[in-house]
């Protein structure tokens, strides 16, 4: 494909919320990769031009939550050869081939989600000693932006500092981490229970102190809640709650959302602002993962039903909470997370093939094979739980759709999870097919509730975008943004939501995925293969602040089986790095 510097999409339904542009039929101009007002009359006459008459027009799709790249993933690839058969992309003179279906190859991810209108993904959780082989996995991932959220929530240093009540401390080591390791912002992991299963232990509830470092998860999440906003870091605290995957666990999550409240979220972002209609800056303090994982209730597998009402209904009264909500598709999955001992409880209910990893000094995880079926009783509430996390919220900005991939469900299940919340018939004829658990422990047979294309496009786009907090260039399609473009062959005009298979059909292979200017993918092909950038923090630390915290570091270093000059990430393993900038010292957040 003959690459061109300027580029005209004509004539499409554009849906871009950050901007309020609800199926405006409108020209989107993009001028060396980036999207501009307007062109020339000489840049356009030379322009490429893409005709989007009767067809859908929304920014490149951001993927906020994914399990993507590094050990735990290569793990899964390792431990599941079966996997690999059930898809395979065969090379061409432009593509590398691959295979996987539930953990695809690092190629075939890329392509895969270009195919479907993504151009920008996060990896989930990055234990700081196996950073570099995340960088790596990244490095080797065609196409999309990419970042990653470094796991604090059971880190020696962190759990000491929060014990002595040191903030300051355990913020400026967050910010060295970050820097070192070239993270993104802080995942914090069943917080304090997953440092007690190095001893085959857990904690169960919010004031439990772990063993060792006596710390509760209570002040695990408030303390790196505060240091994400003392730093400035782009995305709120990322939070996997305690307890996750076990009946009754939505009253322990609904609990730990409350912690944050009142603290106050920064402002700031690393680039000037100017024109969207509505605020791309990030304003919450908690970031809550799969929350269909931390939405189970019922006190035991026999009477298990669905909490998501519990955990929607408090998100509906607060604003300093998003969720993503970690959507049950149906079909093979393979679980994996830095949650040992639920990856141990998982692995005592099925009886499958399982791994388990103890990262030293700071975290460890788990990965068992999972499938996902209709016939299934708590498979189906589960599905169910999924949707009600994302219909119950009345509000979409406080929403974000994905499958936690691949441990409710592969990526590639999007468009049907699309289908899904745009059609009440979808809904309908899956109930069908399910177990009856899914209608009667569950609210949402009774949600009439269908999301339109702006919706859609707000909580696959525009609030990933805000909430990591690069709206500045990603999720939508104002003068500034990245020229990532997608143009779907779906008519809003004549849009039939009882016509779900072709919502699905639409939402699975665009019609022209654009990154940077450059049509990447078009109808199932892969015609462009540019390098992804990759996002990382760099906070400012006063320099007397880091030197002290440095000798803790430097003394317990000891306990680690690798040299501290091995430990950090070069810059060599990132291709085209974009740090992000925090612009007020931490000094004077702390004197404030």
């Amino acid at each position: 494909m003959t690459e061109t510097a300027n580029m005209i999409i004509r004539n499409g339904y554009v849906f871009d919320p950050l901007n309020g542009i609800d199926g405006e039929v409108k020209d989107v101009f993009i001028r060396d990769g980036k999207v501009v007002h307007d062109l020339t009359a000489a840049e356009r006459k030379e322009a490429k031009v893409i005709d989007a008459l009767g067809k859908t027009v929304m920014p490149g799709g951001v993927d906020s939550h994914a399990h993507v790249a590094g050990a735990k993933v290569n793990a899964g690839r390792l431990m599941r050869p079966e996997d690999h058969y059930k898809t395979v992309r065969s090379k061409t003179n432009l593509t590398h081939s691959g295979s996987g279906y539930t953990i695809p190859s690092v190629y075939k991810q890329g392509y895969d989600y270009a195919v479907m209108g993504y151009t920008t993904v996060f990896e989930a959780a990055m234990p700081p000693l196996e950073a570099r082989h995340t960088h790596e996995e990244m490095r080797s991932t065609p196409i999309l932006d990419m970042g990653a959220y470094m796991v604090l929530g059971n880190n020696w240093f962190i759990m000491r500092y929060l014990r002595e009540g040191d903030i300051e401390k355990a913020a400026a080591y967050t910010a060295w981490m970050l820097r070192t390791h070239k993270g993104y912002g802080i995942k914090c992991v069943n917080p304090a229970g997953v440092e007690n299963w190095g001893w085959a232990q857990n904690v169960h509830g919010l004031d439990e102190a772990n063993i060792h470092f006596e710390v509760t998860p209570r002040e695990v999440i408030r303390g790196l809640a505060e240091v994400s906003e003392l730093l400035g870091l782009p995305v709120s605290l990322h939070l996997h709650a305690n307890n996750m995957g076990h009946p009754g666990c939505w009253e322990i999550t609904r609990e730990s959302l409350k912690i944050p409240e009142g603290l106050q979220p920064h402002s700031k972002m690393d680039v000037a602002w100017s024109e969207t209609k509505l605020d791309p800056r990030r304003q919450q303090t908690v970031y809550l993962a799969h929350a269909q994982f931390n939405s189970f209730g019922g006190t035991s597998w026999r009477d298990f039903c669905s909490g998501a009402e519990g955990v929607a209904d408090y998100v509906n009264q607060v604003d300093h909470v998003v969720i993503d909500n970690g959507m049950v598709p149906f079909g093979p999955g393979t679980a994996m997370t830095g949650d040992g001992p639920g990856i141990h409880d998982l692995y005592m209910l099925s009886g499958q093939k399982w791994s388990n990893t103890d990262v030293e000094l700071e975290c460890g995880s788990g990965v068992i094979p999972w499938n996902y079926l209709k016939s299934s009783p708590v498979n189906s509430v589960q599905w169910a739980m999924g949707l009600e996390l994302l219909l119950l919220v009345k509000d979409p900005w406080k929403t974000i759709m994905t499958t936690d991939h691949p441990n409710g469900g592969v990526f590639t299940k999007y468009p049907e999870v699309i289908a899904w919340l745009m059609s009440g018939k979808a809904r309908e004829d899956t109930f069908k097919e399910c177990h009856k658990w899914a209608q009667d422990r569950s609210s949402l047979g009774g949600i009439d509730r269908e999301m339109n294309l702006f919706e859609i496009a707000t909580i696959t786009r525009a609030n990933q975008a805000r909430t990591i907090g690069l709206a500045h260039r990603k999720g939508h399609l104002g003068a500034g943004a990245d020229g990532d473009v997608t143009v779907y062959d779906l008519d809003p005009t004549r849009l039939d939501v009882n016509d779900y298979a072709t919502i699905k059909k639409a939402f699975s292979r665009s019609e022209y995925t654009i990154k940077d200017g450059r049509i990447v993918a078009s109808r199932g092909d892969i015609l462009s293969v540019p390098d992804g950038r990759r996002f990382y923090s760099s906070p400012f630390v006063d320099e007397s602040l880091e030197k002290d915290m440095m000798a803790d570091v430097k003394e317990w270093f000891k306990y680690y089986t690798l040299g501290f000059a091995n430990y950090p990430v070069p810059d060599k393993y990132l291709k085209n790095p974009v740090p992000i900038a925090v612009n007020q010292p931490l000094e004077a957040v702390v004197r404030r």
